[in-house]
């Protein structure tokens, strides 16, 4: 699947996205997102806080107990405001 990241995950992370195989394990959201902070230190500390996290699995918006069975991409992004 396809990982993208936006705004300060991005900056943070020095990348918009990368591919991942996630083990059979990695069901949920919630689960995938604690699999990528164990992955990286710095995603570790981005995702300390779970309620700045939003997630989209193929550019619909989920909450994290979603499952990502057959998701192609999910992107990651913080809270956003309109105006």
């Amino acid at each position: 699947m396809q990982i993208m990241y936006f705004a300060w995950f991005r900056e943070r992370l020095n990348t918009g996205s990368e591919h991942v195989e996630p083990p059979a394990e990695i069901s949920t959201v919630a689960s995938l997102i604690d699999w990528l902070a164990e992955r990286n230190e710095v995603a570790a500390e981005l995702f300390a806080d779970r309620n700045i996290v939003r997630v989209a699995l193929d550019e619909q918006m989920v909450s994290h107990d979603a499952p990502i069975s057959g998701v192609r991409m999910v992107a990651i992004f913080p809270p956003m405001t309109g105006g």
